[in-house]
């Protein structure tokens, strides 16, 4: 393909030619003749294909926002030698500069490389572009290797307990004093271990496994975290705020999962993820967070929090300009209530019931949940 510099040369070498050709000056037609050739050199120089066979991995394929991911490619020469070769590969918006070294007829290299991870959100990483191009930059020839894959930049998270809300803590697990008798429901058969009750034991998949099979229960009526992410496009003119808001809702949602609580996640746009508590609960919930965003018809957070069932803690990630009147409207349906604004222009009253945290950053997050959870 040629370049704008090709096509500028190859466009102005044929009227000079014609020129001097019709006028009877050879060194003009010689001139423009001597441009044609490097043009069609350019084109025969770029023309050699390299058969090149891109196997891509990602490593981690998940990485929360800042962390360190590498992509590794394992290049392997089916056609002749090859020299060493300069290449891109694509990751997002961004191109990522790979060196692939020299490679005799059937040689294997792996190559690495680092890639972004700044920002949140699935991240397509490839194909791999080889650029081949002439000393004169007349022509330029792009092919492409390997399949692409995708990394998966989720937000930041810092650990954060579960605030009390009203709810007696069992010792064997997370559970309600307000549960009603015969709310503990079957969940999942596991196997056998010492200090089980036997009349927890499943004796037909005992008998059909041979291995003793108990079954786990677990209290329905557990109280649920709600986190509710303001997404309204006008709330957030400066788009590391929203970025700041979203690492503090998965924060919230993280703590709550990580100690086996249910979890909703919603936002004016409506549910990104609703948990019931079990073990693959954390990665569904910052997988989800992954693709939050602004949106300009979304609704405002309370909007979003009339809909949902009452019971439990809710937690209002919102930012600085928070309208504290309206949520502070929702209190009595919730145990709880805490409202996260994200780097306030100024201080604040909380309304009654409703407990406040200015979060500047993660760190500053951190700290002051930790001294709303021991003032309790």
């Amino acid at each position: 393909m040629l370049t704008p510099l090709g096509w500028g040369t190859a466009a102005g070498c044929v009227p000079l030619y014609a020129a001097g050709w019709w006028l009877g000056y050879p060194e003009p037609a010689t001139l423009a003749a001597a441009g044609l050739a490097a043009v069609a050199g350019a084109l025969l120089w770029t023309l050699p294909k390299p058969r090149l066979d891109v196997r891509r991995e990602i490593a981690p394929a998940k990485v929360q926002r800042g962390e360190p991911a590498v992509g590794v490619l394992h290049v392997v020469n089916r056609g002749r030698p090859v020299r060493g070769l300069s290449a891109r590969d694509a990751a997002g918006a961004a191109d990522v500069a790979v060196d692939v070294p020299r490679l005799r007829s059937g040689g294997r290299r792996t190559v690495t490389y680092r890639l972004p991870t700044a920002r949140r959100g699935e991240i397509p990483v490839g194909p791999l572009r080889l650029v081949r191009a002439d000393p004169l930059r007349l022509a330029r020839r792009v092919r492409e290797y390997g399949e692409p894959r995708v990394l998966l930049v989720r937000p930041r998270t810092v650990p954060l307990p579960v605030l009390p809300s009203g709810r007696a803590h069992h010792l064997e697990g997370p559970t309600s004093d307000r549960s009603p008798a015969g709310t503990a429901t079957f969940h999942a058969l596991r196997e056998y271990v010492v200090g089980d009750e036997l009349r927890h034991i499943h004796w037909k998949s005992s008998a059909r496994t041979g291995t003793l099979m108990v079954r786990r229960l677990v209290d329905a009526s557990l109280p649920t975290t709600t986190v509710v992410l303001e997404a309204r496009a006008a709330a957030w003119p400066d788009p590391d705020d929203f970025e700041l808001a979203v690492d503090a809702a998965a924060s919230a949602a993280a703590g709550a999962a990580s100690a086996g609580f249910p979890v909703r996640v919603l936002t004016g746009g409506g549910p990104l993820a609703a948990t019931r508590g079990g073990p693959d609960d954390l990665e569904v919930l910052l997988d989800a967070l992954t693709s939050a965003a602004t949106q300009e018809g979304a609704g405002s957070a309370v909007d979003a929090v009339r809909g949902v069932r009452a019971g439990g803690s809710l937690v209002v990630v919102a930012a600085g300009d928070a309208e504290l009147g309206r949520i502070a409207s929702v209190r009595a349906r919730f145990d709880r209530v805490v409202v996260l604004r994200v780097r306030p222009a100024a201080p604040a009253s909380a309304p009654p019931g409703v407990q406040l945290i200015d979060v500047p950053d993660l760190d500053g997050l951190a700290e002051a949940w930790r001294r709303l959870g021991s003032a309790r």
